[in-house]
């Protein structure tokens, strides 16, 4: 049951990511054929909101609770389902921490750029 759990919370952090690197594309290619969903409020904040809390941690030191969690979860189990094997490789890579703090910044300024030129519509 516990590496089902973990399984469960690795899919919820690729979803995560998955939102937060897939958005940015999405958003432009929105603006430039005209969906109105990109320039939705909620979903804008939302998406600023997340990369700058994934910012904000790695500038802290703070390991993500969703990776602590699922680690917590799987314990000494090396084990995974296949899926989460491929999830897992696509989530996760060995490089220094300096290069995930400088990628996650870029990408916040990126967004906040986007915020500026595709801005997003309150309800009136």
């Amino acid at each position: 049951m516990r590496l089902l759990l973990a399984d469960l919370v690795l899919v919820l952090h690729f979803a995560i990511a998955l939102f937060i690197t897939g958005s940015l594309p999405l958003i432009w290619l929105g603006a430039a054929r005209g969906w109105r969903w990109v320039r939705h409020f909620g979903f804008r904040a939302l998406h600023l909101f997340a990369i700058l809390v994934v910012s904000a941690e790695a500038l802290a030191g703070i390991w993500c609770p969703l990776t602590l969690l699922e680690d917590a979860l799987r314990g000494a189990a090396s084990e995974r389902s296949f899926i989460a094997r491929w999830i897992h490789a696509l989530l996760f890579y060995d490089l220094p921490l300096w290069v995930f703090t400088a990628a996650y910044l870029v990408f916040a300024v990126m967004v906040a750029l986007t915020w500026w030129q595709v801005p997003p519509h309150r309800k009136r």
